[in-house]
């Protein structure tokens, strides 16, 4: 067996084991821990939630906050016990302000694990995905707190990097990390931006 698919059973068997939804569950613990993302009572915005690993984590995390999140497939029922946890089903392309997702205040985390439906054309994934993060990236300002913190999934590619360094500026803190439960293969890392700056 390659090293590849034992870095994948492992994580895929741990996160049997411990009752999440999938694996992806690690990738955002890691990034947690290293980067101190989330706090008890927050409000956090998970766009393209499905199945709902991190939905699981941020609940957890925020205690007496709140986490909403949103996707284009159908609510997730496996979810329903969490009692801070509203899950819309909902296009991010819709959504323009807090108004659209039912809260009162814009919110102090922002993630995504968004990927786009792949074709195993390279240069079209990466650009799908690029169109995903420049989405999540637009609506920081009429989503994101002043001094709010985000994560983003990407694909790696030349145009994403030009991207993110235009991005840099907006935050007082700016990371990249491809975290260990990461495939080796895969071209994702994630975008850590802590210290929105606003306008």
């Amino acid at each position: 067996m390659s090293k590849l698919f034992k870095v994948k059973d492992h994580f895929y068997k741990k996160a049997k084991k411990e009752n999440f939804l999938a694996r992806s569950i690690y990738k955002l613990e890691e990034i947690d821990q290293q980067y101190k993302i989330l706090k008890p009572g927050n409000l956090v915005l998970d766009l393209g939630y499905y199945p709902g690993s991190w939905i699981q984590y941020t609940s957890a995390k925020v205690v007496d906050g709140q986490v909403v999140g949103i996707d284009i497939q159908e609510v997730n029922p496996k979810l329903a016990s969490l009692p801070n946890v509203k899950l819309m089903q909902k296009d991010i392309d819709t959504v323009r302000g807090i108004s659209d997702l039912g809260v009162g205040r814009k919110f102090d985390v922002v993630l995504s694990d968004m990927a786009p439906s792949t074709t195993g054309v390279k240069m079209v994934d990466q650009a799908r995905s690029l169109n995903l993060v420049e989405m999540v990236f637009g609506l920081l300002l009429p989503l994101l707190e002043r001094n709010g913190n985000m994560v983003a999934k990407v694909f790696d590619s030349h145009d994403a990097q030009v991207f993110l360094k235009t991005q840099k500026k907006r935050f007082k803190d700016f990371n990249y990390l491809k975290p260990k439960s990461t495939r080796s293969i895969s071209k994702e890392f994630f975008v850590i931006g802590k210290g929105f700056l606003g306008e």
